[in-house]
């Protein structure tokens, strides 16, 4: 069997039973960093052998991990935080075993845009996840300009290096508008700001912006 397992996205507390349940059983657990993952498994006493599978090596290691499980053995996929396959390679190895008629299941779990969608406040019934914005700032203002004619609710991931230029650009396109920014979710500092753009722009250059952010507008 192959599990596609959600894990905290900060707060290790958020493993689900049945995850630790199948994190414990299986065979081999694919990490996107195994350094990283191995803080979660000794949290829980978890001893399962770990293996890589990133961005560099997702076609190679894909092909040993499916050779693997059709073998008969149990492999249980995560990402660094959350849910495998949300901008992360975890979607290549879905794919893969997908492709092959492999036996799958998926553990649910966090996923951060879904925290940071429902602490916003704003309408869940009908939404689009942008994942992160373009690098550059022509390139991001076409496309908030395109994702505005959505009219539904936008989500977007965004990196502390870039959050404040992305807010100025979120300005220009959608005015002075309430939106909802939160950063490092479930964790210690964790920060939910409802507010114009331009309001929590100045409020985050006042010290340098740290964490991980989610925009919802």
């Amino acid at each position: 069997m192959f599990y596609i397992v959600a894990t905290p996205i900060g707060n290790l507390g958020d493993c689900t039973q049945r995850a630790i349940e199948v994190l414990k059983s299986v065979d081999l657990i694919a990490c996107e960093d195994t350094r990283h993952t191995k803080i979660l498994l000794a949290h829980y006493g978890i001893k399962t052998p770990t293996t890589s599978f990133f961005q560099h090596n997702r076609f190679t290691k894909g092909d040993y991990l499916v050779g693997l499980l059709k073998e008969g053995k149990d492999i249980a996929l995560v990402s660094d935080a959350g849910t495998p396959g949300i901008l992360d390679p975890g979607y290549n190895l879905i794919n893969l075993a997908i492709k092959n008629g492999l036996e799958m299941t998926f553990i649910p779990g966090p996923a951060a845009f879904v925290n940071a969608l429902v602490l916003s406040g704003k309408p869940c019934h009908e939404f689009y996840f942008a994942g992160f914005l373009p690098n550059r700032t022509g390139a991001r203002k076409n496309q908030l300009e395109k994702l505005k004619q959505l009219g539904c609710t936008l989500v977007f991931y965004e990196s502390c290096h870039r959050i404040l230029a992305s807010l100025e650009d979120i300005n220009t396109v959608f005015g002075d508008k309430e939106i909802t920014v939160a950063r490092e979710l479930t964790k210690k500092f964790e920060e939910v700001l409802r507010a114009s753009s331009k309001n929590i722009q100045e409020k985050l250059a006042q010290s340098k912006p740290r964490g991980e952010f989610v925009i919802v507008i």
